[in-house]
């Protein structure tokens, strides 16, 4: 068995001391769950699924707490104090998650957050964190079809728009010309392929693409209108800051649902808005 430090592992529980319970560790020895941690109901044998990380004697120890992030992972923490070292952030453990100072772009600062990355220091065999994002980003081609719905964390703003780190892995863009959505550094959610270029960079989207959208949208819009006694006041010349403040879609999107239901002849158009058709 090899433990992986700093991620979640299965282990079996093999004793009950005062302080806690022992799990089994294998190659690295019996790994202590404290007695904080130790659920209500458990016995010797059971399995429990535990993070892994180093107490304050740099011994190994487990905690069935689930960190903000896990080794291998990027995430916007924010800096609960610093010292002549570096900085520690507030990572959801007792023990708060170090970023020395070779390792930030610029001086970090109490209660400002910041996307890391968090790693294991081959030289101490501690957990520690980076802020140098660009440097545990996957250069690689990714594998990845139009349409493929991806978790994404935002790391940075240009002027195109927000540079968003994908699955742990790859760097993509959302273009400023298709947000219709509060996004900002340190922003997380689901967002879509567009594209993979001939060069491996990759555009996003921050909705679904294509038809799929439209046709689930359509009925959602057919509901709302039905349940507004039958007619809204919103039109193709409806801003698009109140046409997702109060749908949650692009005016693209929206323009393309009413397309579909007005040649469904579901709905007729009017100057002041839209009403179900029969009314």
């Amino acid at each position: 068995m090899q433990i992986q430090l700093g991620r979640l592992n299965t282990l079996e529980i093999v004793k009950e001391v005062e302080f806690g319970l022992y799990l089994d560790g294998g190659e690295q020895g019996e790994i202590l769950l404290p007695s904080r941690y130790v659920p209500e109901t458990w016995q010797i044998g059971e399995l429990l699924e535990v993070f892994i990380y180093l107490d304050n004697e740099e011994r190994l120890v487990a905690t069935t707490l689930v960190p903000a992030v896990q080794v291998g992972e990027f995430a916007c923490l924010e800096v609960a104090w610093v010292n002549q070292y570096g900085a520690f952030l507030d990572w959801g453990l007792m023990k708060d998650l170090f970023v020395p100072f070779r390792e930030q772009k610029m001086k970090m600062q109490v209660g400002r957050s910041y996307i890391v990355y968090a790693y294991v220091d081959e030289e101490s065999y501690r957990i520690v964190a980076s802020a140098k994002v660009e440097r545990y980003l996957s250069t690689d081609r990714p594998d990845y079809s139009p349409g493929d719905e991806v978790d994404v964390l935002v790391w940075q703003k240009t002027d195109l728009g927000f540079k968003a780190i994908i699955n742990h892995t790859y760097s993509g863009m959302l273009y400023d010309s298709e947000l219709f959505r509060d996004i900002y550094v340190g922003w997380s959610g689901k967002a879509y392929i567009r594209q993979v270029r001939e060069d491996g960079k990759i555009d996003l989207m921050p909705d679904k693409p294509g038809m799929e959208k439209v046709t689930d949208f359509s009925q959602v819009l057919l509901q709302f209108i039905r349940s507004n006694g039958g007619e809204i006041a919103f039109t193709d010349k409806s801003p698009a800051d109140e046409i997702y403040e109060t749908f949650g879609v692009s005016k693209k999107t929206f323009k393309k649902a009413v397309g579909d239901l007005y040649k469904k002849r579901e709905i007729v158009l009017l100057d002041r808005g839209i009403r179900l058709s029969g009314l």
